[in-house]
């Protein structure tokens, strides 16, 4: 038991696993790393450890390991609202208001933060009010990709959790588990790509042969040289909203970076990237590239949908 679940990273597992033996717990950890690195697992495993009841922590036995892991230990709280881009005062001013109201059945109460660097300026200060000052019983978990946008005050209060790359030999064993089908060229390609990161090898492998329809008729036309095939795919797209027409451009350009990074002998995951570095010269993807992201930038100026995919129509032909 205790954290075997994560991958790599035995030196702060070995650390976390001595501290807690001797019942030493930080009322705040910072757990830092890029996205897919693990923070969000290495959290719920902490949160475990932190209220369990077994002699290894976390035993994933007891009752208060189970309701971690299934997401219901009352004492175990998220702050956090996934359809907002930052995390607004009000919600961290809640929390501190909550902390003070003693555990529901355990010795601790943990609040997990999972954007702490999406806080802004205003959250941070009302954070600092309770970090200075904690009940005895908190707890406080921030998860940040990028720990340099939080307040030296409040990261110097924090036992840093540093998230490491994978090896390559345990990361290939593992999504050679998690994808049986992947061909080793691909699993190859997503390691390289990842920097190591389980999460975004694994996010790599799931999204590179999936693509909206628009996204596979562009690479189609695109790859074919089809002008009039292009035309077909654009001239509907005249009518979608702003948003729609930036997340199909965001993709369109990602894939054109990619199957540009592919001729220069970067590994490609997606298929279709591959597709089009081979019917493509290295010039042509380049212009591609600096078309489509100034067509991005048109969309998010508010130029309407139909100029834009007239402009590309044009350019891209």
């Amino acid at each position: 038991m205790g954290f075997e679940s994560l991958l790599g990273n035995e030196r702060l597992k070995e650390n976390l696993a001595e501290s807690l033996a001797k019942g030493r717990i930080s009322h705040f950890y910072l757990i830092a790393g890029p996205e897919g690195s693990g923070k969000h697992t290495l959290a719920r495993l902490l949160a475990a450890a932190i209220l369990c009841q077994g002699k290894k922590k976390p035993c994933f036995a007891c009752g208060p390991c189970r309701k971690v892991m299934d997401g219901n230990h009352p004492d175990f709280i998220t702050v956090d609202d996934p359809e907002k881009k930052t995390v607004s005062v009000e919600l961290i001013r809640q929390a501190r208001a909550d902390i003070y109201i003693q555990p529901n059945e355990s010795e601790h109460k943990i609040y997990l933060f999972p954007r702490a660097q999406d806080m802004g300026l205003p959250g941070q200060n009302a954070l600092l009010k309770v970090l200075e000052e904690p009940p005895k019983y908190a707890v406080f978990l921030l998860l940040a990709d990028n720990p340099d946008k939080l307040l030296p005050t409040v990261r110097s209060r924090c036992t840093e959790l540093n998230m490491q790359a994978l090896p390559e030999e345990v990361l290939r064993k593992q999504l050679r588990r998690d994808f049986p089908q992947a061909q080793d060229d691909d699993i190859s390609a997503a390691i390289f790509r990842s920097g190591g990161f389980l999460g975004q090898a694994r996010q790599l492998l799931e999204t590179g042969g999936q693509l909206p329809p628009q996204t596979e008729a562009f690479v189609e036309a695109f790859s074919g040289k089809d002008a009039l095939a292009l035309l077909r795919v654009l001239v509907p797209m005249e009518k979608m909203k702003r948003d729609a027409l930036a997340d199909l451009l965001e993709g369109w350009l990602e894939l054109t970076e990619s199957a540009l990074a592919s001729r220069s002998g970067v590994r490609a995951v997606s298929p279709h990237a591959r597709r089009m570095a081979q019917a493509r010269t290295g010039a042509e993807l380049h212009d591609a590239t600096v078309k489509l992201r100034k067509a991005l930038d048109y969309v998010r100026s508010n130029v309407s949908p139909a100029a834009v995919c007239g402009y590309l129509e044009w350019e891209l032909r």
